[in-house]
């Protein structure tokens, strides 16, 4: 039996005979597979963890378009020319057990790399690196202060000191908020001297924001 602790929801432009296939064995795999038929349903790509393709399935969607890791199930023999266009590329009859791990490690291999980095206007704030980027250049920055971007970056409102103190730099409620204005000054330094950019965390008598 299959561990449900994680369990990715595949998109798949399959036959009606390999999706029977996948039901009969899903007591030992990991992963949901949905048939999809309609570039509609593929739009909300955002649902799904990757896109799994049986050869000789006939679809009007374009497929370059999606970012979702792809797997190629080859039914019909084809040649595997096709092999660099996808993740994961497997033979019918599958071995169950091989075919359920490379799967869940796939997926789970693109959640992480999904979290890790987050666009943030023109610049890329890389959690894994720890580095914000923008075109050639990069700027290494500590743990609290990819914290801090991100939880600007999330805010619909500026942040407060009193809020980032508390919530962000994890200081007593009494502690003097000249001391968030100090590493924020020292952060925006750091941004203007690698990119130049005096703006990127904006201060209005609100608070801060990006």
């Amino acid at each position: 039996m299959h561990n449900k602790s994680y369990n990715p929801i595949i998109a798949c432009l399959c036959s009606k005979n390999f999706i029977n296939s996948i039901d009969e064995i899903k007591s030992f795999i990991s992963f949901e597979v949905i048939s999809i038929e309609k570039d509609i349903e593929l739009s909300k790509a955002n649902k799904f963890n990757a896109l799994m393709i049986e050869s000789g399935f006939q679809t009007d969607i374009s497929l370059e378009k999606f970012t979702l890791p792809k797997i190629f199930i080859n039914s019909k023999n084809q040649n595997k020319s096709k092999k660099n266009s996808f993740e994961l590329f497997f033979k019918l009859p599958l071995k169950i057990v091989k075919f359920n791990q490379a799967v869940v490690d796939l997926c789970k291999k693109y959640e992480f790399g999904k979290n890790s980095v987050i666009r943030i206007n023109s610049y890329i704030l890389d959690k894994n690196e720890r580095v914000l980027k923008k075109d050639n250049k990069s700027l290494k920055i500590t743990e609290k202060e990819i914290y801090f971007i991100e939880k600007l970056n999330s805010s619909k409102n500026p942040l407060s000191k009193e809020y980032i103190l508390k919530n962000i730099w994890s200081y007593a409620s009494d502690t003097d908020t000249h001391t968030v204005e100090t590493h924020i000054y020292r952060l925006r330094q750091k941004i203007k001297e690698i990119f130049g950019d005096k703006n990127f965390i904006k201060n209005s008598p609100n608070g801060y924001s990006i």
